[in-house]
């Protein structure tokens, strides 16, 4: 029996920033901006299959080293690209663009970068659920709801 909605795959799921239990619903209550506090306001429940977002107090402190990871790795393919079509060299300020480049780029990506990592970091808790439509999502166990937004 085919469901009724479509199968989003792992990583058009992460990528999109959908709840990683059903695949359906937008985490997020806006649409990706430069305003940094709007940016990050997420749903306290997914809007289809009411998934909690927030799974325990300070539960989002890890994205910090996702995105210090994936910053990481886009310097040093960056690095490996450049290296390999441009060069590096010191008395032209080859170096010095590629330092102004990827600065600028990583300011420009983190935007997205943040969201992207809250995203992956609650897939790595909330496993994808074909069938949920019919099971209820496990409640957090460990929320204090006047602590939430407390840090």
């Amino acid at each position: 029996m085919e469901s009724e909605h479509p199968h989003r795959g792992y990583l058009t799921t992460v990528f999109s920033c959908r709840c990683p239990r059903c695949r359906e619903g937008k985490l997020f209550k806006h649409p990706l901006s430069l305003r940094m506090k709007r940016n990050m306001e997420m749903h306290d429940q997914c809007p289809v299959c009411q998934q909690a977002t927030d799974i325990e107090v300070g539960f989002y402190y890890g994205t910090g080293y996702i995105s210090y990871f994936i910053c990481i790795v886009i310097v040093v393919i960056s690095f490996l690209i450049w290296y390999l079509t441009i060069g590096f060299s010191f008395r032209d300020q080859r170096f010095l663009f590629w330092i102004i480049f990827i600065c600028v780029f990583l300011g420009v990506l983190q935007p997205w970068l943040m969201r992207f990592s809250r995203v992956l970091w609650l897939s790595f808790f909330v496993k994808y659920d074909p069938d949920w439509m019919h099971h209820k999502p496990e409640d957090p166990e460990r929320i204090v709801k006047e602590q939430m937004n407390n840090w």
